[in-house]
């Protein structure tokens, strides 16, 4: 079959396909899920769900407990007590023998004679021991003073010697003097040299000559004895 030809201008001519409608496929769907919707709500109302929830529950597993009773254990039976061991039957003692008295002597027995025995010595009393010598009497007791504390009713006069004068021997000696209660000078030391043996003796000499105040401290008794060290000096002019 052929076109027929057309007269004047050239006009394309389309060709127009079939077009399938949509609309009946969504529709379909639409019915589809109301269809499924309506057939649950049925089921609900009609307890097939019910029913098939029992068919499919299993069946109760019944438990029974079984008690068990321990074993009965039998008493342990009670040792017999023991028997008394039998006693020896008691034997009556054998019988000792009986010594018969000879009345001749052995031959060859010794002979023994009495002779008298020395007396004891006599006893003789402790001798009480000999009493031993007097116990020392106590120390004195002895009293450190200073300058400070010391006031001289007679202070020592100190004589220069003339020989160290002239060979020109000077020093510093200090005199540890002991004094009584009572002040008086009862001993003298040189505590310290002046390095010149009659300086020394010099000073010795006035300081044993010297008196201080008496002493009237609690608890000084006649014994009491007071230390000086009492410098002097030997200076040349």
């Amino acid at each position: 079959m052929t076109a027929p030809a057309l007269s004047g201008p050239f006009v394309p001519v389309l060709t127009t396909t079939p077009v399938r409608p949509h609309l009946n496929r969504n529709i379909v769907i639409a019915v589809s899920v109301l269809v499924i919707h309506v057939g649950v709500l049925w089921v609900l109302q009609t307890g097939l769900l019910r029913r098939t929830a029992e068919m499919v529950v299993p069946a109760e597993i019944l438990t029974r407990v079984i008690e068990i009773e321990p074993p009965k254990v039998a008493p342990h039976p009670r040792p017999p007590p023991p028997k008394a061991a039998p006693q020896a039957a008691k034997l009556p003692p054998l019988p000792l023998p009986v010594a018969i008295r000879d009345p001749l002597p052995a031959p060859n027995a010794p002979t023994g004679v009495l002779e008298p025995q020395p007396p004891a010595p006599p006893i003789l009393a402790p001798v009480a021991p000999a009493p031993g010598p007097p116990a020392p009497p106590a120390a004195a007791r002895l009293v450190e003073i200073t300058q400070g504390e010391t006031e001289y009713l007679r202070p020592p006069r100190v004589v220069y010697p003339a020989l160290s004068k002239r060979t020109g021997e000077s020093g510093v000696v200090i005199i540890a003097v002991y004094y009584n209660a009572a002040g008086f000078a009862k001993r003298a030391e040189v505590f310290k040299s002046s390095g010149f043996e009659r300086l020394d003796r010099a000073a010795r000499e006035a300081v044993m000559a010297s008196q201080i105040t008496p002493f009237t401290r609690a608890g000084i008794s006649e014994d009491t004895q007071f230390l000086l060290k009492a410098p002097i000096n030997f200076v040349l002019e």
